[in-house]
């Protein structure tokens, strides 16, 4: 048998170990753990394990990686503690890290601190307003902070549900004491009715179009009243990829300003599986606003993910494995020869 044989079969044997336990609400587990996606899993050595939350998850396992999207404090607690007793057992993503993106006044912060404006395009988010309570005195607020109209209202909260994800799209500052706190006001920025969904497994990067609310002219301003509400910006079932769209609203942002956005909040949010909502402001090719940021996304919805997501899963435990080594080369104990 030739070397090259036998290292591949020795790969193979190291992938075949790889076990990923899971604690995913129902309605994740059928969009994402689809029959295709554990296919090509098995076939690369990797499987996936439901994990009981109605048991101690030390008790469970062995696990390689622990994939979750769960809420509450309880269970942030469960894995922390879990991270603290098993550190070989990598966790995806850090419960705290993942916290950080379902306040949406602290989760694009990191995007206003960064600095692109001179890296194939300018990157900022929205200017936009906090609001926690007393929905009479938003007019108010919305006044001193010199916020235009139109805004896009959304909760405060992004807990992944679907009231999260419920946007309003505010006409006139009288109408805005109908709006629910605690939300974000966010300045509405025409965008030719497209937005890009750039979705992020580890160092990977996939960009789909969907479809967005549609431009507001100075007309719409000064003849709609009211607020008007909408389940979701993106339509999940509405996408733009192969739509005859205008090439100045169609086409994609940069790949290289993409790379150097995902690798800049990979390390700023301590995250590896999210996605980003980018806007380009119409009218302009440069001109990029990132309005959401979402942890563990619908995967499920993008193209070819079962591979992408596999091909990062065998990644990782490449990574783990050449750390092990590496820690067990440095317990060795160093020998040394003297002689004539």
């Amino acid at each position: 048998m030739s070397p090259c044989s036998i290292e591949f079969e020795t790969l193979q044997k190291q992938q075949r170990n790889c076990v990923v336990g899971y604690a995913l609400t129902s309605k994740k587990v059928k969009s994402f753990l689809r029959p295709k996606l554990e296919g090509l899993a098995r076939n690369k050595g990797i499987s996936f394990v439901p994990i009981d939350q109605n048991k101690p998850l030390s008790d469970q396992g062995p696990f390689d990686i622990v994939l979750h999207k769960m809420t509450g404090r309880e269970w942030r607690q469960i894995l922390e503690e879990y991270r603290q007793t098993h550190p070989k057992v990598l966790v995806l993503d850090p419960p705290d890290a993942i916290k950080h993106l379902q306040n949406r006044q602290s989760m694009l912060q990191c995007v206003a601190d960064m600095n692109l404006s001179e890296f194939y395009g300018k990157v900022g988010v929205p200017r936009q307003l906090v609001i926690k309570s007393d929905a009479s005195s938003i007019p108010d607020h919305v006044a001193e902070a010199g916020l235009r109209l139109p805004f896009v209202a959304k909760p405060l909260i992004n807990d992944g549900s679907a009231k999260s994800h419920e946007l309003s799209l505010a006409y006139d500052q009288y109408s805005l004491w109908k709006l629910e706190p605690p939300l974000i006001l966010q300045e509405f920025v025409n965008h030719g009715g497209v937005l890009f969904k750039v979705f992020i497994v580890g160092e990977a990067i996939k960009v789909v179009r969907r479809f967005s609310l549609p431009n507001v002219t100075k007309r719409d301003i000064s003849t709609n009243v009211g607020v008007y509400r909408f389940p979701r910006v993106s339509r999940a079932a509405a996408s733009a990829d192969d739509v005859d769209l205008d090439p100045s609203v169609a086409e994609l942002p940069p790949r290289p300003l993409l790379e150097r956005l995902a690798k800049e909040l990979r390390q700023r949010l301590g995250l590896r599986l999210f996605n980003l909502d980018i806007i380009r402001e119409y009218g302009t090719r440069d001109h990029y606003y990132i309005i959401d940021i979402n942890y563990f996304p619908g995967y499920g919805k993008m193209p070819g993910y079962e591979q992408m997501f596999t091909d990062f899963i065998l990644s990782l435990m490449q990574q783990n494995r050449k750390k092990e080594e590496k820690e067990k080369k440095s317990d060795q104990p160093y020998v040394t020869r003297f002689g004539l």
